[in-house]
């Protein structure tokens, strides 16, 4: 008798832990019996702009949708893709997709860029001058030291017919030594581009990139002219390949494609140079 009642209160038992892991599983899963996924995330960005446009233009409506975000700032160009590669952050904001791409092949990372976001654009400011009308021979113009901001500098000085680049040259690989018209003999002077806001003071005119301008205090909308700057150089919200179809990914694409965060760009980030997705639509 004693055999049978350990018996039939093993048996029972296993009924009873066997339907506690089914509750626990159901609890886990979706109406549509897919795992759920968490509602608590971090999102990642330099402290600056785009940290601003995801506090401004991209949180409140994630947590219109459910969402508790913890913001993580980082102070370099490194550690926002580290952060995201090992887990610790669940997008961040701060790159355009040739940076994204070559940091990927660098760190043997596999990354995903979910979409293009406005940008602030690289602005020609000057203190001497109303127009590029007002430039004369011999005028000094300082550019960024580095090969890619360089380009994009000599390519926007040649849109606005102050130059000619060689058209045999790729545009985003343009050089000085590429220029094959320069009728006023302008003088560039290649320095660092954290430095160059403060060469506005001593040239006719300062190349600034958008990001070390906003930093340096400038309104891009004082600037002689603006970059129409290509979309490869506009930053992107990034997450892990893997994570580039969760809820998260598609949420995060809905928001940026929204009319609110277009008009909160349009208010709290005015200068900044909108994707070719969201200007043709």
């Amino acid at each position: 008798m004693k055999k049978w009642y350990l018996v039939l209160l093993s048996a029972l038992l296993v009924v009873v832990l066997a339907a506690c892991g089914d509750d626990t599983e159901k609890a886990d899963e979706s109406k549509d019996g897919t795992a759920e996924e968490s509602k608590e995330i971090k999102l990642g960005a330099t402290a600056g702009p785009y940290s601003d446009m995801l506090k401004k233009a991209i949180v409140p409506q994630l947590e219109e949708k459910g969402y508790t975000v913890e913001l993580v700032e980082f102070s370099d160009y490194v550690q926002p893709n580290v952060a995201l590669d090992g887990g610790d952050i669940d997008a961040n904001l701060f790159q355009h997709s040739i940076y994204l791409e070559n940091f990927e092949q660098q760190n043997n990372m596999d990354l995903e860029a979910l979409i293009i976001v406005p940008t602030a654009p690289m602005g020609f400011f000057s203190n001497t001058l109303k127009s590029v009308d007002e430039l004369k021979e011999g005028a000094t113009i300082a550019i960024p030291n580095d090969p890619s901001n360089a380009a994009r500098t000599l390519s926007t000085l040649a849109k606005q017919g102050i130059i000619e680049i060689n058209p045999d040259v790729e545009e985003l690989k343009a050089s000085e030594k590429d220029i094959v018209k320069n009728d006023l003999n302008l003088v560039f002077h290649p320095v660092e581009a954290a430095s160059l806001p403060r060469q506005i003071d001593s040239v006719d005119i300062s190349a600034v990139p958008g990001n070390f301008a906003l930093a340096a205090g400038l309104d891009l909308m004082d600037a002689l002219f603006l970059e129409d700057m290509p979309d490869q150089y506009r930053n992107v919200v990034a997450v892990k390949a893997e994570n580039k179809d969760t809820q998260l990914a598609k949420d995060l694409i809905e928001i940026v494609e929204s009319a609110q965060f277009e008009e909160t760009i349009d208010t709290e980030f005015k200068g900044f140079g909108k994707p070719e997705w969201m200007t043709s639509r």
